[in-house]
């Protein structure tokens, strides 16, 4: 029990420097970034709908959206497993620059589907698996710059988004 309070208190730590770090014009880009990585944003569901309905890019798309999806799914069941709080409910006087899409933080939703997208388009050829995996880095640290998410949050997120998109790629 003791090794856990540790891990939590460093969880905490992190968190907490890396919000020292805010700054109003990147606060700005992150949160622009944040919404894309939403797997419920028009944005997101809007691509995975252009790739499924055209004919030389319909199996990406499926692919995309099960990963995507399978991580959706999965992160929403273990937050309501953990019911681990947020870090403006968990930390006294900590604020977070959006409002949180629910009320549990553990897993990030956003960082599981962003990573599940990028597992699910790499090695498809284009290229641009590589630039979805440096996005879905890029949503993960916005996760915890805006103060939504707890470093542990997002690397338990992004291990989800590991394995549903690497179930899409098997399917």
């Amino acid at each position: 029990m003791e090794k856990l309070r540790r891990v939590l208190a460093w969880d905490e730590a992190l968190l907490v420097a890396v919000s020292r770090l805010q700054r109003p014009v990147v606060t700005r880009a992150l949160r622009g970034v944040t919404h894309l990585g939403d797997a419920q944003s028009l944005t997101f569901m809007g691509l995975v709908l252009l790739l499924v309905g055209t004919a030389y890019t319909r199996h990406l798309g499926w692919m995309l959206m099960l990963g995507s999806g399978l991580a959706a799914l999965l992160a929403q069941v273990v937050k309501r497993l953990s019911k681990r709080r947020r870090p403006n409910a968990g930390i006294l006087g900590f604020t977070a620059l959006v409002q949180n899409p629910d009320a549990f933080s553990f897993p990030s939703g956003h960082t599981a589907a962003s990573v599940a997208l990028a597992v699910a388009w790499a090695g498809e050829g284009s290229g641009l698996g590589l630039l979805a995996s440096a996005f879905a880095a890029l949503v993960g640290f916005s996760r915890v710059y805006l103060g939504v998410h707890y470093p542990l949050d997002v690397m338990a997120g992004a291990t989800l988004g590991l394995v549903a998109g690497g179930v899409a790629r098997l399917v």
